[in-house]
């Protein structure tokens, strides 16, 4: 990175250009009003004391001259300006607003980012000193007959706007070149020297680990608030520079109670709408996939990114894997949020999604950052210090597909097996976390599986862990790992995963029941895994927990009916699921409604007359099915429109009895074909 934005201040989105304001149609009081206001609201900005300090400090004085001149002005409310006053004067209210959105917006800048922008800022402010000379050197000052008083006031604010000593700020441009210096000594994989490194923080005023992650943040919030590329890349290789620093400098930052997720459903009660099908928590991006149906971005790249090419809640293949802002209803989350009082936390703050590539700077950053932390790790140390250690692998772990590979490829994982056993609770809840975060990238699915005690780690945390999130995360890793066909064999067939997403399913909070139902549904999609999921008790654990999540349970029990045959359907009977199928018809969601008709299909299909009967004997369920046919949707329609047929051959004696429910018997259908209507 030789170069880092010579060309002007980038416009940030967060902004208006100035080319957006627009001279004030006001009477010449009204004008001189609004210019004392403006002026007013300069000097009340904050003054930057970092960086830009010789620049910003010369203007406000400026600013603060002409707030008294407009004062004076203000004092005699009888004045009539001439046109080529009021021209100034209007001419003066656009340049004054850019001075004010100048510094407003370098105050609410990152800091490193500010450093990198000083040549372009201090140009601006340069360039508005000027107009304000010219301005000033037009005004026609004689014209407005003024005391003597204002006068000398005047010719101090012309003579101190047209002074031609630069602002520009020696200080700031060697703190510059430094920073340069160290991005360009990353970037040829030479590790930055430490003295330097806390010379140019501290003169930054990024003095402890506290500061340094809020100033990641800050830099990740500009990602967002720039328009071209370039910059955004330049950017991550700051930010790489910062989270390695505050790793070297001050340490890993002490954990704070963080999760996976921002909130547990169980702590608000969100509109049904507003939450993510596959977390249950609030959404902060919204997406659209191409079946229609709406996820959290986080969520359903995680599903896509471990393998699927479905869609989790209709089963349907993906055309594509684009995902579609859904700007609509992230405008009513956010604006349910602000009147519920609740913080609206978007979450697209992932560079990768923004189209932006890790530049070489970056990349090499987060090795040193790795290799440091490894180092920490494997050296004796408090559980409390390992803690903090694991916890920045999480951060680093959850970013982008390079850290990930940069974590694995140096040799984390054998490192975190050792810590997934600690009865530290948020030690365990931080590497197995890690774990699932680097579980996301294809190749690290297969460096999890075959290093050493790494999976029965795992396992053994979402057996027995120590607290429900670590559980759930582990059931997170398993769902993740089975989006490998060989994997998902090989964990169907392993009898303490089966039974330890089953308890989990039954037993733990809602959040972490999720991470166990997404992962039974994937092992489900394995005719093999099926019969260790029914043996282990799948069914019964669909009927306890049909009632809380309803579209869960069903989708899991299609499947596993479909796949499973005559032991599925046997299991179902005994648990007396047609009742509690169809009173899913008659209540729940769309999509529960399909996968419950689905279910009931094959139920019937495979089980023979004394199944149908015990559906046809279930009260107002022909009302049912018609009411779906008429107002479902198109696969529900379909599905039922089957069951009525069903029904229909039945009633007429057309379905033979079945010998032996749970036996692998073949039941006999005339193939004569009822026309529904509609």
């Amino acid at each position: 990175m030789a170069v880092l934005l010579e060309e002007s201040f980038p416009a940030r989105k967060r902004r208006p250009s100035a080319g957006a304001f627009f001279s004030p149609s006001f009477s010449d009081n009204k004008l001189l009003q609004s210019l004392f206001l403006l002026s007013q609201e300069i000097l009340s900005l904050s003054p930057l004391r970092i960086l830009l300090k010789k620049s910003s400090s010369s203007i406000t004085r400026k600013s603060r001259l002409l707030s008294i001149f407009f004062e004076e002005l203000l004092r005699n409310p009888a004045n009539v300006f001439p046109p080529s006053a009021a021209l100034c004067f209007e001419e003066l209210y656009i340049v004054m607003q850019r001075i004010k959105i100048l510094l407003e917006d370098c105050s609410s800048c990152s800091t490193m980012w500010l450093l990198m922008q000083t040549p372009s800022i201090s140009n601006s402010f340069h360039q508005l000193t000027g107009e304000l000379s010219t301005l000033s050197d037009i005004f026609p000052i004689k014209e407005l007959n003024l005391n003597e008083d204002v006068d000398e006031l005047f010719n101090l604010i012309k003579k101190q706007c047209s002074e031609k000593s630069s602002d520009f700020d020696s200080y700031d441009e060697n703190l510059r070149v430094k920073v340069l210096k160290v991005l360009e000594d990353i970037k040829s994989e030479i590790v930055p020297d430490s003295t330097t490194l806390s010379e140019i923080f501290d003169r930054l005023n990024l003095r402890d680990s506290t500061s340094c992650s809020t100033e990641i943040e800050n830099l990740e919030d500009e990602v967002q608030n720039l328009n071209d590329d370039t910059s955004k890349s330049d950017i991550v290789a700051l930010i790489g520079l910062v989270r390695y620093a505050k790793c070297v400098l001050y340490g890993a930052s002490t954990p704070r109670t963080i999760s996976r997720r921002r909130k547990p459903v169980v702590d608000v009660n969100f509109p049904a709408d507003f939450r993510c099908p596959i977390s249950l928590d609030l959404m902060g991006d919204p997406v659209v996939v191409s079946t229609g149906q709406t996820y959290d971005r986080s969520s359903i790249s995680l599903w896509i990114e471990s393998g699927h090419n479905t869609c989790p809640k209709t089963g349907q293949n993906l055309v594509h894997t684009q995902l579609i802002p859904n700007l609509a209803l992230k405008n009513l989350i956010a604006m349910w949020c602000r009147h519920q009082r609740i913080p609206f936390e978007s979450t697209e703050t992932n560079i990768k999604s923004n189209g932006v590539v890790l530049n070489k700077t970056a990349l090499e950053a987060t090795k040193m950052t790795v290799s440091f932390l490894l180092n920490k790790l494997t050296a004796s140390q408090s559980p409390l210090a390992l803690n903090r250690m694991v916890h920045e692998l999480r951060i680093l772990a959850k970013i982008d597909s390079d850290s990930r590979a940069c974590i694995a490829e140096a040799g984390a994982l054998p490192l975190l097996v050792k810590i997934l056993g600690s009865e530290h609770p948020d030690l365990q809840v931080n590497a197995v976390t890690t774990i699932l975060n680097l579980s996301i990238l294809e190749a690290n699915k297969s460096r999890i599986m075959e290093t050493d005690g790494v999976l029965n780690g795992v396992i053994e945390v979402l057996r027995s862990g120590a607290t429900w999130e670590a559980k759930g995360n582990a059931a997170a890793t398993i769902f993740s790992l089975t989006g490998v066909q060989a994997y998902r064999k090989r964990l169907g067939r392993t009898t303490c995963v089966v039974k330890g997403l089953l308890d989990l399913a039954r037993e733990g909070p809602t959040n972490t029941k999720m991470d166990a139902m997404v992962a039974i549904l994937n092992l489900a999609g394995d005719r093999e895994a099926v019969g260790k999921l029914i043996e282990g008790g799948v069914v019964d654990m669909v009927a306890e927990v049909i009632d809380s999540l309803t579209e869960e349970a069903v989708t899991i029990l299609e499947m596993v009916v479909k796949r499973g045959g005559s032991a599925a359907i046997a299991a179902a009977y005994h648990r007396n699921m047609m009742k509690k199928l169809a009173s899913v018809l008659r209540d729940g969601s769309d999509r529960a409604k399909e996968s419950a008709a689905a279910t009931l299909v094959n139920i019937c299909r495979k089980g023979g007359s004394e199944l149908v009967s015990e559906l046809a004997s279930i009260a107002g369920i022909e009302r049912v099915l018609w009411e779906i046919i008429g107002m479902g949707t198109g696969r529900a329609k379909r599905k039922a429109g089957t069951l009525m047929r069903i029904l229909r051959r039945w009633a007429a004696g057309q379905i033979e009895d079945h010998v032996n429910i749970g036996q692998s018997t073949t039941v006999i259908m005339n193939s004569t074909r009822i026309i529904l209507p509609g």
